[in-house]
């Protein structure tokens, strides 16, 4: 990989990690249409490592809360009632899923899964998920049997996050181990299936990916050097870009989403999806082009 693509590489990681069309597509796709080598799975696992240290600076008090209160309430049983020590076993519990799922599927992830047909399928599909989902979120709920609108409860907030929640919050973020789905775009969709406000399924959600994300990035280092595609230099260069830039677009989104919809998010996904089932279709674009061998 050349200083040049790193650059580029680090760019799109941040621009895209937080928003709900899925970097690890992206970074696929940026590759596909330069004609580059794939970035691959190691090289976008430990970039993201960038951009969850711009989650944790962003996030910093409220992490800090949490691990205070969650470390103490382990001696102190007065404080397992407390948010902040839910919250801690909550973003443990969530992270199992994709801690799981990631082992038995970590060939398929490195392979199958970056085909760029499949990526325009979770693109198309997920985005039409996230569509619905912030529909429902605007509109209050469904309609009832007889068609009329259903006034729905108000939306949930962190403060009603149950175990459940987290299990179904962690299960959506497995699903961002395919390209293209978007691990905020599926935990951020789930979160407004249970009735969570846009706020509160954003920042769990964010919060949510810390260990998962990090954990996967310090595993794979080992892939960096030696025999692969992938050198220290150019690999750190983009880290330190994806959490610059990063950390610029994490401050924006929580802005964005407390009034705007996610509505322009989901035409870009479907037309981005059908664009790219275009190219393929033509031989514009090779399904495994850009793959590494």
């Amino acid at each position: 990989m050349s200083w040049f693509e790193s650059i580029i590489l680090g760019l799109v990681q941040g621009l895209t990690e937080f928003l709900p069309i899925s970097s690890s597509a992206h970074l696929r796709l940026t590759a596909a249409f330069a004609g580059w080598h794939d970035p691959g799975a190691a090289f976008t696992a430990i970039t993201q490592i960038g951009t969850e240290t711009a989650v944790i600076i962003y996030f910093r008090k409220d992490i800090g809360r949490i691990v205070s209160t969650w470390a103490r309430s382990l001696f102190d049983r007065r404080l397992r009632s407390e948010l902040d020590a839910r919250m801690g076993w909550l973003v443990i519990v969530g992270s199992i899923p994709i801690g799981v799922l990631g082992l038995l599927f970590q060939d398929a992830i490195n392979g199958p899964f970056r085909d760029l047909r499949l990526i325009a399928t979770t693109l198309i599909v997920m985005g039409l998920v996230l569509g619905v989902a912030d529909r429902l979120a605007a509109r209050g709920g469904p309609d009832d049997q007889g068609g009329r609108h259903r006034a729905a409860p108000p939306r949930k907030t962190l403060r009603d996050l149950t175990t459940r929640d987290g299990l179904v919050y962690g299960v959506c973020q497995a699903m961002a181990l395919i390209p293209g789905v978007s691990r905020s775009g599926a935990t951020i969709s789930g979160g407004l299936f249970l009735g969570y406000t846009r706020e509160a399924a954003a920042r769990y959600s964010f919060l949510l990916a810390i260990p998962a994300v990090l954990a996967s990035g310090v595993f794979e280092l080992k892939d960096v050097g030696g025999d692969s595609h992938l050198s220290w230099g150019p690999t750190i260069l983009a880290t330190v870009i994806a959490f610059g830039v990063g950390y610029a677009v994490i401050a924006w989104f929580m802005r964005y989403i407390s009034t705007k919809s996610f509505m322009p998010f989901v035409i870009y996904r479907v037309v981005l999806g059908v664009v790219l089932f275009a190219l393929v279709g033509a031989g514009v674009l090779d399904a495994k082009a850009a793959a590494f061998e």
